[in-house]
């Protein structure tokens, strides 16, 4: 039976982990070549050894999304390897998890390089690629804090704005039939939650494995539990194949209905 990717080309940020990776797997059981643009490249290569196992094609290539030139490289690796690219996944992000009087300047301007500046340039790059392989997908990542404000403002402005952007490329790419949309996450029990790591800091006040804030987050989700990975990544296979083709510069909120909280 055919994928739903079946022929497509993907290139995804972050994807050597939490979000990202769970796209870079289900798209890649989907039919789709998928390149893993990210700066942990023992993680990625993992991924894509597990891709490669299950009879998928995967390529890794290294990427800081604040950096234009590694930008380029990256989209002229996608279209060496695989001959073309037709989904861009915007998923890289980082966060500061203290409040307004603590985000020092250098922190929130690295937060809007990475979540919001990282994206738009990604688009701006990407979009000649999608555009010579006949128009493709691409998928920003929000999140809930771009409805629901008052936590760690970089991530809150970056993320607000990528709504923004992510109208924007829509409008700007349509008339090469390249569709761009976004979802916003609510919240993924992934290491961006959980770990004390360089691009997400957490302490135990913030961490998901402190059982207050594990309740805090679930009280705050309707549904009744927090989302995973592949419950994002259901929602982007979706919106990035042709079953989505007449959707663009849409909004889809994956957060098990924390935003009507």
């Amino acid at each position: 039976m055919p994928g739903r990717l079946d022929g497509k080309v993907a290139m995804i940020t972050g994807g050597a982990s939490g979000i990202g990776e769970g796209q870079a797997r289900l798209f890649a059981s989907e039919g789709a070549k998928v390149v893993i643009a990210d700066m942990q490249s023992e993680k990625a290569e993992a991924v894509i050894a597990d891709i490669e196992a299950a009879g998928g094609e995967a390529a890794y290539v290294p990427l800081d999304v604040r950096d234009e030139s590694e930008w380029q490289s990256a989209v002229d690796f996608a279209e060496k390897r695989f001959e073309k690219l037709d989904i861009l996944c915007n998923v890289a992000g980082t966060n500061v998890r203290v409040g307004f009087d603590e985000l020092t300047i250098d922190q929130y301007r690295n937060i809007i390089d990475v979540n919001l500046n990282g994206a738009y340039i990604g688009c701006r790059i990407a979009g000649p690629a999608l555009g010579r392989a006949g128009g493709g997908a691409i998928l920003n990542i929000g999140s809930l804090a771009a409805t629901k404000h008052g936590g760690s403002s970089g991530y809150t402005v970056s993320k607000t704005a990528i709504i923004g952007l992510t109208k924007n490329v829509a409008l700007g790419f349509a008339s090469q039939g390249t569709r761009c949309n976004a979802i916003s996450p609510g919240h993924v029990d992934t290491p961006f939650l959980r770990g004390d790591n360089p691009h997400s800091r957490n302490d135990w006040s913030t961490s998901l494995e402190n059982p207050e804030n594990y309740e805090r987050r679930l009280a705050g989700t309707p549904l009744g539990r927090l989302q995973t990975p592949a419950d994002i990544a259901l929602a982007a296979l979706f919106l990035c194949s042709d079953e989505a083709a007449m959707i663009t510069g849409s909004v889809l909120n994956v957060d098990g209905g924390a935003a009507l909280t």
